[in-house]
């Protein structure tokens, strides 16, 4: 008679995944933050005294660095659009629109540290365009609808186009001096506001 071999699923700690969800969450800004200052050819040594880990947990999570910067990026596009639903909370339509657009901006300000290495060709990158569609353009159409519903902009904006117009600003004001990029996004939300209740179009 063969003898009954059990299986038994492993268990894993709270604690552990709690703590290696913590140090991936360090390891992924503290990438950000030197990609922005250093590059993205920054040594991997230097992310790592950062995170406050070792090289070699950088490596067992991302064995190339194409894998690092194209997390970052997901990251961010994560934030980013995470960020919608929390900043309508309490906030009025056209308040939550002109908060997530200086989310947006911050955003830009993140992906042109790593623009070298987006458009370098690399087929990790493939997936990242569609992966901003999903993501970004519905929690601003979710946003652009609110506050047109509530008489607070315009109701013909194209999300398309507003995202586009603010990642033109944000790029021709980068070497402008602190503030600046934030000022004109305001000044272009302020905008949305005229006509605001005229326009029955849909976007």
């Amino acid at each position: 008679m063969k003898g009954k071999t059990e299986h038994r699923k492993e268990r894993v700690d709270p604690a552990k995944r709690a703590d290696a969800q913590r140090n991936m969450e360090a390891l992924l800004k503290a990438a950000l933050a030197v990609f922005t200052t250093s590059g993205v050819d920054a040594p991997v040594r230097e992310i790592a005294e950062k995170a406050g880990v070792g090289v070699g947990t950088v490596y067992r999570h991302f064995p190339q660095r194409s894998d690092l910067i194209a997390a970052v990026f997901r990251r961010e596009i994560d934030a980013c659009a995470d960020a919608a639903p929390i900043l309508s909370a309490g906030r009025t339509p056209f308040e939550a629109l002109a908060s997530w657009m200086q989310r947006y901006a911050a955003f830009v300000a993140a992906k042109r540290g790593l623009a070298k290495a987006l458009h370098s060709g690399d087929p990790a990158f493939d997936n990242l365009p569609g992966y901003f569609d999903r993501r970004l353009r519905p929690a601003l159409r979710t946003l652009l609808a609110a506050a047109a519903a509530a008489g607070e902009v315009r109701a013909d904006i194209d999300a398309d186009d507003l995202l586009s117009a603010v990642t033109s600003l944000c790029m021709s004001a980068h070497n402008d001096g602190a503030g600046r990029a934030e000022r004109m996004v305001a000044l272009l939300v302020d905008g949305l506001r005229h006509g605001a209740g005229a326009s029955t179009n849909a976007r």
